[in-house]
């Protein structure tokens, strides 16, 4: 062991003696003195499994092991229940000798537990954003005893809230909770992928950003085998059964954690997969796991894989992309380019975790442009970079759930004094104050708020009661209205009730077959039996924003003679089919290309998708009819012998939000679950941060010469 084993306490020393340890990983030799030495707030960024939650936990413990057992002193938050029980026997394991108790806080743990905690706040407490939303609005008497010895706040997967709602509102509830705190709480920040280190540093510590340190390691810590093979969809668009056979063959000796980018994929693969498998006679060992899957089914798959003995293989979409630990994975499977690169090295983090081995990535794709995609996301990937954090800018709808959420915890709160307590928020610190007093007086007049006419205090209106009861109110993302499905008293999971159901149908769902034989359309359940075929149900999202890199490394390759060597093939004809008019007509990495024939043009522009979309509607103030779409940035449009000379005169304008309005359609505005709620002001201005980037446009026609080649 180093000198630094030495910086610990004794105990915390006895335990890593205990564990076996012969020596620290790379982020741990990093972060342990930084967290003992220092009164920093600390982001340490390493690979899957490279041991972060013990380089935060190991010098954490060391300090508050003396009053730890009679004082809460760590708040651990995590994007995911799942983690949370994932990590809470491990906190349990690490914390034992020191008597420092580790509790859990979310929907599934019991009244009794969470009592037991309020009335004796101790050691460390696991929890979601969610939770620590409900402690504000359900125990407001208890805020200041569980929360007032607060030392250190780890925030697990940071790269989870970053850019997202759940970031803003996580962010306004850590400072709220400052204010019952007899000092600032230290952030440990943990994550795989995180990048744009100034605006991380902001999130942080957004009053002093120099007290945060980064704590980097980069590259990868084992070695990667990684391979891709290509197999072109039917003609009706389904996966070809050869590469399910492939995927078969692949994991008959590996247990695998196999991804699709649909949960209705999903479905679809875990039961043709098993009908191959006992065709074999290897039996079911192919498992479905997505977040319409009911929790329980979920947990077994979870509970199964992490304990089983034997070859087994879970079938996934995003949902276990982060932490959550199902065992020792021999292989991870990607079917179709992931859409970001940072997802992919999430993805490819959860195999080679035994120590000393490699990590291990079959790639497939099914169509030529996911080819072109797949491969630029592995290449970006192998020089390291992912996409930078962006942040979640003018936050105004979550401003909104906090007010009331403030005003209901506070029972009553002055104009002026909410109006300040806003602005020294650090979520909300950056938006001008006539913004947040025009979004109160607009809660006000919709009865959101109410002025109490004595004291002149705001409280929560009826409007906003009728919000603030909802089961869902504790949560700022959008989820959409669903159907229970139910076998028997069993529940199976969830459908979309945009999904067309009738009795009789077949479906497929947590890779089971079922028909539907009632549908209570009053509590929102359906009940089925078992069946021998079905189709799996759709479900509604998708992919987000493309980073204009990745499309721009797919034009490089198009442009290029470099061959790589980890594609079959059948991938390298149709990498080199993809090339031919690229080579022919000689097309250079700064040029963008038209392809005219006699009934349209198809402008390629491979930029990212906010870039994209804000050209559409450039072109539209135009007259140009965009026809067609895709979403690596390709648009077909009727021909147009001025279309070079609008494209220039776009250059030329000067625009504005305001000027592209009238040429966005409803559906194409920016929503989230409580942007409905905002005056229309907020809303174009949230729109307008989030989807619309003018200056991107400008710089992308600046950047690369339009050229058009005609094919008639």
């Amino acid at each position: 062991m180093s000198q630094i084993f030495y910086k610990l306490s004794d105990k915390v020393q006895k335990k890593i003696w205990d564990m076996g340890w012969k020596h620290f990983t790379p982020i741990q030799e990093k972060a342990i003195p930084v967290i003992i030495d220092t009164e920093k707030d600390v982001v340490l960024s390493s690979g899957t499994a490279s041991g972060k939650t013990e380089a935060a936990f190991l010098p954490i413990i060391s300090k508050i092991e003396e009053t730890a057992p009679s004082v809460l002193k760590v708040l651990y938050v995590s994007p995911l229940k799942a983690l949370i029980n994932n990590q809470f026997e491990r906190l349990q394991k690490l914390c034992e000798e020191m008597n420092i108790p580790v509790h859990r806080w979310h929907g599934d743990v019991s009244q009794h537990s969470k009592k037991k905690l309020i009335d004796n706040p101790a050691g460390i407490l696991q929890i979601t954003p969610e939770s620590i939303e409900s402690l504000f609005i359900n125990r407001t008497r208890s805020l200041k005893q569980l929360f007032q010895d607060l030392e250190f706040i780890v925030i697990d997967e940071l790269h989870a809230f970053i850019d997202t709602e759940r970031g803003v509102q996580l962010r306004s509830l850590l400072s709220r909770i400052e204010r019952y705190t007899k000092k600032p709480a230290r952030i440990i920040g943990l994550s795989a992928t995180i990048d744009n280190f100034s605006l991380v540093k902001k999130w942080v510590n957004c009053n002093n950003p120099d007290n945060v340190e980064i704590i980097e390691v980069k590259g990868f810590e084992r070695d990667i085998y990684y391979s891709l093979m290509h197999f072109e969809k039917t003609k009706t668009g389904n996966y070809p059964l050869e590469l399910y056979e492939d995927i078969l063959e692949l994991t008959r000796n590996y247990t695998s954690l196999i991804f699709f980018n649909s949960r209705a994929a999903v479905e679809e693969a875990t039961v043709i997969l098993n009908r191959l498998a006992q065709r074999e006679g290897l039996g079911e060992r192919y498992y479905a796991h997505h977040s319409s899957i009911a929790k329980a089914e979920r947990e077994f798959v979870e509970k199964l894989m992490a304990e089983s003995t034997g070859i087994k293989s879970v079938i996934a979409t995003s949902s276990l992309e982060l932490g959550i630990d199902i065992g020792e994975i021999d292989l991870v499977i990607q079917v179709d380019s992931t859409f970001t690169v940072s997802s992919l090295k999430q993805r490819l983090g959860r195999s080679g975790r035994k120590q000393g081995e490699g990590q291990y990535l079959q790639m497939y794709t099914t169509d030529k442009y996911g080819l072109l995609q797949s491969i630029a996301v592995m290449d970006l990937l192998l020089q390291g970079w992912t996409e930078p954090s962006k942040g979640y800018p003018y936050p105004y709808d979550i401003l909104f759930h906090q007010i009331i959420s403030i005003c209901h915890q506070l029972n009553g709160i002055p104009l002026e004094e909410l109006v300040s307590l806003i602005s020294e928020n650090a979520a909300f610190h950056e938006l001008p104050e006539s913004d947040i007093r025009m979004l109160i007086e607009h809660m006000i007049d919709r009865d959101y708020l109410e002025i109490l006419t004595d004291t002149q205090e705001l409280i929560v209106g009826l409007e906003g009661e009728r919000l603030l009861r909802q089961k869902d109110f504790y949560s700022v993302f959008m989820t959409p209205e669903v159907y229970e499905v139910f076998y028997g008293t069993k529940n199976i999971g969830e459908i979309e009730k945009n999904f067309l159901l009738n009795e009789g149908d077949n479906i497929i769902l947590a890779g089971q077959l079922w028909k539907i034989e009632e549908i209570d359309f009053q509590k929102n359940k359906v009940y089925v039996k078992k069946a021998v075929d079905g189709k799996p149900p759709r479900y509604s999202g998708g992919p987000g924003p493309l980073h204009p890199r990745i499309p721009e490394r797919m034009h490089e390759i198009l442009c290029s003679d470099c061959k790589f060597d980890f594609i079959d093939e059948r991938a390298q004809t149709v990498l080199e089919e993809l090339r031919t008019p690229y080579r022919y007509f000689n097309v250079k990495p700064d040029e963008r290309i038209i392809w005219k024939t006699k009934e349209c043009l198809l402008f390629e522009t491979f930029t990212g998708t906010n870039i994209f979309r804000t050209l559409i509607w450039m072109l539209r103030y135009y007259g140009v009819d965009v026809v067609k779409t895709d979403g690596i940035g390709r648009m077909e449009i009727p021909v147009n012998d001025e279309f070079i000379d609008i494209l220039q005169d776009i250059k030329r304008r000067r625009w504005s939000l305001e000027s592209l309005l009238p040429y966005t359609r409803e559906q194409e505005f920016f929503v989230s679950k409580y942007s409905y709620f905002l005056p229309p002001k907020l809303q174009i201005k949230m729109h307008g941060a989030h989807n619309v980037d003018i200056e991107g446009v400008l710089k992308f026609l600046d950047k690369f010469r339009i050229r058009i080649i005609s094919l008639e």
